[in-house]
């Protein structure tokens, strides 16, 4: 049985040149791209998710005029595309879907739904090359129609639909293409062509894991470089939630720039003991002590006059506790689980008066 919730994911290209090839196309390039996104494609089966959440753009083919949303759901039993010769169609988790829409309204998104449109090749060629032979829940995020979606919308809706496929309790991997830097239907497409400088930046970013940098990006930012599609990522992003990607690529070709990340196992949690830890239940009573002992002065005097009299009137306080307390001694109490600055507060105080001597532990 698999884990459940998100389990990993990759965000990748979507060029038709990736299918047509024409002769403009660097053959060495595009077979870095299929392989890499193969490789991680496999891994991700091997994970065994019970669905794929594939999120990309329609190209203003079908969402143009007649509605536009931002985020529009598949909820149909099957989805199916057709471009450059090919045709491809995938089974839809609908159930998984609709249970997503319901999931989404009840907090704070109110996502369109469709149980009929076509999917384009961006998300065909993604699917090609990953080998996702699951079903998939399609999600259409609006690139190129304005008014669009901002970044910090993108990641929350991401967010939510993270904990829409956890509230369910089936395991999911993501698949997502769009982009880089690219100028479709405009000038800029051969002149100056894709922003490789701003794309070599953002790559090295995602490479360190900041893939929160996304957010930092504004409409204009998006335009200006030719990176509308990155809306895509920023949903996925938001879904997938990790930090170092496990594979990075980057190919800059002249009229797209290729980027691939992929997380392609689930997310190790490491347990750790904070610094600044609660208040364990345990632990109250001495905390309570220490703290009254801090901000009451006749507390105090009680205490400094006999410390093991003071302390032996305390019948909540275990042995441990009553040594700790006489003791005084910060690493000790941090050991015990005490909140640090419980115990540093009454030190500071008995320091500063020249009653004891600071231990090195607080300043």
């Amino acid at each position: 049985m698999s884990d459940k919730g998100i389990l990993g994911g990759i965000c990748t290209t979507h060029a038709p040149q990736l299918w047509t090839m024409p002769d403009t196309e660097d053959p060495n390039v595009v077979s870095r791209v299929s392989e890499m996104v193969g490789n991680a494609g496999k891994k991700l089966k091997q994970l065994n998710p019970d669905v794929c959440i594939v999120i990309a753009n329609d190209h203003a083919n079908q969402f143009l005029l007649h509605c536009t949303a931002p985020f529009t759901i598949h909820i149909g039993k099957h989805a199916s595309g057709s471009f450059a010769g090919r045709e491809y169609t995938y089974p839809v988790a609908g159930d998984i879907a609709i249970d997503l829409v319901k999931y989404m309204q009840r907090h704070g998104f109110d996502p369109a739904f469709t149980s009929t449109a076509e999917m384009d090749y961006a998300f065909g060629i993604p699917l090609d090359f990953a080998g996702i032979d699951i079903p998939i829940v399609p999600i259409f995020v609006n690139a190129y129609v304005p008014p669009q979606p901002s970044m910090q919308r993108c990641f929350s809706f991401g967010q939510i639909l993270r904990e829409g496929i956890e509230a369910q309790g089936v395991s999911a991997v993501v698949l997502c293409s769009g982009g880089l830097s690219h100028f479709p239907g405009t000038e800029r497409y051969k002149e100056p062509g894709p922003a490789i400088e701003f794309d070599t930046q953002l790559m090295a970013k995602m490479a360190e894991g900041d893939t929160r940098h996304l957010l930092s990006l504004d409409e204009k930012r998006l335009d200006e470089t030719g990176n509308i599609e990155l809306r895509c990522w920023g949903v996925a992003f938001g879904i997938i939630n990790r930090g170092i990607p496990d594979v990075i690529g980057f190919e800059p070709t002249w009229h797209h720039n290729y980027g691939t990340v992929a997380w392609t196992h689930p997310e190790e949690h490491s347990p750790y003991t904070p610094h600044y830890p609660p208040i364990f239940p345990e632990r109250v009573y001495l905390s309570d002590t220490l703290h009254r002992l801090a901000t009451n002065s006749d507390e105090r005097k009680l205490y400094l006059a006999d410390r093991q009299m003071y302390v032996s009137n305390l019948e909540n306080l275990t042995e441990e506790e009553k040594e700790a307390l006489i003791k005084l001694d910060q690493s000790q109490m941090i050991r015990l689980g005490i909140h640090p600055f419980v115990s540093h507060a009454l030190r500071r105080i008995l320091e500063r008066s020249g009653v004891i001597q600071p231990d090195g532990v607080t300043s």
